[in-house]
């Protein structure tokens, strides 16, 4: 699923949301998860997953072509973790209940 096709539906989902809501909604929601990794916090969605950052130590490397040794520094990526509630309704193919009264 594409940002674009991520706000096409919010809005059909929820019609009081105009397209361009949808869009700002999404756009902040993705924003404020990026600015919290960038962080170097954790971000925890309860029935999805986990989003936290893996932290790979410098280290020494060695050149391919050369066999010269090389420093590669720290790197920090990404990861998530799937959430059980997820990982279930992936393997049966069925979506669980949601607890949300707000809708």
């Amino acid at each position: 699923m594409t940002r674009s096709e991520l706000v096409t539906a919010l809005a059909e989902r929820f019609p009081q949301l105009s397209p361009k809501d949808a869009e700002m909604a999404a756009r902040a929601m993705l924003e404020a998860m990026g600015d919290t990794l960038i962080k170097g916090h954790r971000i925890e969605i309860r029935g999805f997953g986990s989003f936290s950052i893996n932290r790979r130590s410098a280290r020494v490397g060695r050149n391919p072509r050369s066999g010269e040794q090389v420093m590669v520094p720290e790197k920090r990526s990404p990861h998530f973790k799937v959430g059980k509630a997820l990982r279930v309704a992936v393997d049966t193919g069925v979506m669980p209940e949601s607890n949300d009264t707000d809708n």
